[in-house]
Formats: structure tokens, sequence, C-alpha cells
């Protein structure tokens, strides 16, 4: 069993006295009767597809003859980190059937398959096999590699560590390293409507840098980390930070859009959004149909896994966050295509970058402008209920010894008068759309404003006639004040 980025196993195979040729032959056919795509042939070798099966998201099987030496590598293309033994059985098939065709071949079937072979070798300037490792996977080659910018891999790993960056700061903060609180969320800037519609706008940039949990963090980070080695080297640095940042802010203004009182924060809109680029890329001519292939299963089956993860009752994945992200990446991508086309264009690139960062603008300014923001203005409105809350509870702090006018005084024109005008302030929510909790706390609200006019209407008569007649009445009134006020503040 394999284990790593990306999963692999790797064999050496002695041709001894048999004629490179000939193995071609043999390894090829052999291939053809697994049912796999043969995608690149040379001189050196070849490298071909598995089928996608439930047992497999498809594996690159990479062949490569030098000195009287192969050295065959089975290779995962999905975003597994274990195979489960996958590669080193996809070698062990291909040695097996090898030799069974090497028996049942004639020499004139031998000769006639060369034949073919040869028509179809790649010329050797396009041999990708005789070359170096071209592919940022091969560059990853130990833990710290991950973090480490290079050539086809630059951008990705910023990102990465601008994401560990943010979060180890939260800790030392003292963020809680599982499970954040909300409060803590929404200080680092989370996207949540009340506040980012009330101009900080800024939320939705931001929210794509924080994470909730070590756990949320390590996922993200992986699923960067693989789709950047896969599309980084496609679409360079500018269109990949582009495209990032872009769909980033595009699930960002998804979820503000979607939800009401839900605190959204992490990378994975963004991500998702790389993952819509490469998908859209993946329905084009620009990469080799075998690959296209292979490839497209494995993020195809990645992407429907998680959005319907997402989709489980209380899964606490912002769901609406990654589908924007995946439909801005997939027109992100198709906007990309000319300017692949002729990669050195600055000129088509950067107008399409601008472009599309125009149209990023103007959406999002339209939703954010046309979205209500009830929740907002009761939040506002309900400080001003604290505040008279405060101002109607001043009578109980008055010093021992206050005259008998000035507290009756007290009561009547200030604890009475701001528990009636909170009566009126709750009533006037009537006209906004709250959710149904908030609606139901609004009740409990003026119930407890009721009782506490009913308690000082006869605090007042009680001082007023110099009487504790109504001692007992008070105290009940107190009680269910005490009971009301613990199912607002959730102490039971």
């Amino acid at each position: 069993m394999a284990f790593g980025f990306s999963p692999k196993h790797v064999q050496d195979y002695q041709l001894d006295n048999l004629d490179k040729e000939h193995f071609l032959v043999f390894a090829i056919e052999a291939a053809f009767k697994l049912d796999w795509n043969v995608s690149f042939v040379s001189e050196t070798g070849f490298i071909a597809y598995t089928k996608f099966s439930w047992s497999s998201w498809s594996e690159e099987i990479t062949v490569k003859i030098d000195n009287g030496i192969v050295n065959i590598k089975s290779e995962c293309t999905g975003s597994q980190i274990i195979d489960w033994g996958k590669n080193k059985k996809n070698i062990e098939a291909l040695l097996s059937k090898l030799e069974e065709v090497k028996s049942a071949l004639t020499q004139e079937e031998i000769e006639t398959k060369l034949t073919e072979l040869r028509q179809g070798y790649a010329s050797k300037e396009d041999d990708i096999l005789s070359k170096p490792p071209s592919t940022t996977k091969e560059k990853i080659t130990d833990f710290f590699s991950v973090f480490k910018p290079t050539e086809g891999y630059f951008v990705s790993p910023i990102l990465i560590n601008i994401n560990l960056l943010v979060f180890v700061i939260m800790l030392i903060s003292g963020v809680h390293i599982l499970l954040p609180d909300n409060q803590d969320l929404l200080n680092w800037g989370a996207n949540f409507r009340p506040m980012t519609l009330e101009g900080q706008w800024w939320r939705l940039f931001t929210a794509c840098f924080l994470h909730i949990g070590i756990l949320h963090l390590l996922l993200n980070m992986y699923a960067l980390l693989y789709i950047g080695l896969l599309l980084e080297p496609y679409l360079g640095k500018t269109r990949f930070l582009a495209a990032y940042l872009i769909s980033g802010i595009a699930a960002s203004m998804t979820s503000l859009w979607w939800h009401d009182l839900t605190i959204s924060a992490g990378a994975s809109g963004a991500i998702f959004g790389m993952y819509g680029v490469f998908l859209a890329l993946l329905t084009t001519n620009l990469l080799d149909k075998s690959v296209k292939k292979a490839l497209l299963t494995s993020i195809a089956v990645f992407v429907g896994y998680n959005i319907l993860n997402g989709l489980k009752p209380n899964s606490g994945i912002d769901n609406a966050a990654h589908i924007g992200g995946l439909l801005s990446g997939l027109i992100i991508g198709y906007g990309f295509v000319p300017s692949l086309k002729q990669f050195e264009n600055n000129a088509i690139k950067f107008s399409t970058i601008g472009a599309l960062t125009v149209a990023l603008l103007i959406s999002s300014l339209t939703v954010y402008k046309s979205l209500p923001n009830d929740i907002g203005k009761y939040d506002k409105e309900m400080e001003r209920f604290v505040s008279m809350e405060s101002m109607a509870l001043e009578v109980y702090n008055l010093p021992e010894g206050t005259p008998n006018e000035k507290l009756l005084s007290e009561i009547k024109d200030r604890g009475l008068y701001y528990w009636n005008e909170n009566i009126k302030l709750i009533d006037s929510f009537k006209d906004l759309d709250l959710p149904l909790p908030i609606r139901a706390r609004n009740t409990k609200l003026k119930e407890y404003c009721e009782l506490r006019i009913k308690s000082y209407e006869l605090i007042y008569k009680a001082i007023d006639e110099d009487t504790d007649k109504y001692q007992n009445e008070i105290n009940e009134y107190n009680q269910k004040i005490e009971t009301i006020i613990s199912e607002l503040t959730g102490k039971q």
C-alpha cells in the first residue's frame, strides 16, 4: 500500500536478452488487453492510463527504458493520499499480462505490431520520457518542498503559506485550535451578512484566508496543493493568482447572497473555483485526450462528492460558497482559453483578467446593493434596546434613603417610560424580514418588558401606598422575569 502525494509504486524490470522494441510491443499489447488507454509512445517507453472504476480514480502508468532496465511507475491521478495497494497491483497485472503476450504472439505478429509501433513513435524532440522530470508533482520530493515556490509551482505554495501563517497568528492570539468560537471568527474577518453589508465589504476577501479549526485548514490546504500542482503549470503565475482571488470573492458573494446568519470562512470557495477552471480546460482541446479523460473523471468525482457531502443536514459545509466558486471557476476557465492558446501574448492575458475582474466587481456590487440587511438594522436597533433597558433598570441602583418622591419619579418617568419604549421598538420589528428564531426571541423580549412593567407598577403602588401587600405579586413577577432571562441567555 502506497502513501504520499500522489501515491505511487515503482518497480524495475530487467530486459536481459529481450530486445527493447520487442519489449515495447509486448508491454503495449499487454496494456491494451488490460483495457488501459495508451496516450504516449516513443522509443523510450510509453504512458498509459487505467480505466476509472469504483476501486480506482484512474492511475497513470509510465514505462521508461534506460540501459537495459525498464522503470515502471504507477501513480494515482486523483486527490487520494492512500492507494490501498492499487498501484502495486497495476504493475503486477502489467507484468503478468506481458508474459502471457510473449507466449501468445507469433514472430510474424510481433514484426507486424513493431512496424505499426514505429510509425506512432513521438519524435526525439517531443519525447517527454527522455527529458528531465517536468511535472510539478515530481518536484515535490519532501515535506518542505510543499511550501517552497519553484517554476510551475510558485503561487500555490505562497497561498498555502499565507493560510498557514494566518492560522498560526490566530492561535497565538488565543483562538481555539479545533473549534474557534463565532466571535473570534468575526473578529478575524469571517463573512457574515449583517456585518458585511454594514460597510465591512472587505470580509468577502479576508474570509478566504480564515479557517474554522486545524482540520478544516489541513483539508483545504491538501486540496489546494493538489489542484495547484496540476493547474498552475498550465495557467502560469498571473492567471492562477487572478483565478484564485476572483473565484474566492465570487464564492464569498454567493455565500452572502444565500445565507442570512451563517458565519462563513475558509479557502474552499476559491479552491473549488480552481477545480472549476481545470474542469473547463479539460473539456477543451488544450490537453491530451487520454490525460483529459483520466483527470476529468477523478476531478469530477472529487467535486461531486464534496458537493453532495455538503447537502447533508447539519454538515457545517458552506455549499453555497462551493457552488459559487465552482461556477465562477468554470467561467474563468473558458475565459482563459484564448489567452492560453497564445500563452506569451500579455495583451490577451491581461485584458482577459481585466474583463473578468470588471465582471466580478459589477456583479458583486449589484448583489451587494440589492441584498436586504434587515438583520443588520435589527442589530443596530437592539443596541438601542439594551441602552434603554439599562436606563430602565437604573432605579435599582438608587442609594438607600432616597426620598419616596424621587423613587416614584424614577419608576414612572424613566423605568416605565423606557420599558414601554422598548415594547414599541420590538413591535417595529414586525416590518423586518427576520428569521424565525429571531422572531421567537422578540416575542420573549416583549413578554419580558411587559413583566417588568407589571412589576414596576406594583412597586410604584407599594411605595405610594406605603404597604407590603403587593410583595408576593412582585416576587412572582420577578421569578417569571428570571425564567425568561434564563431562556433568552440559554441558561436553563
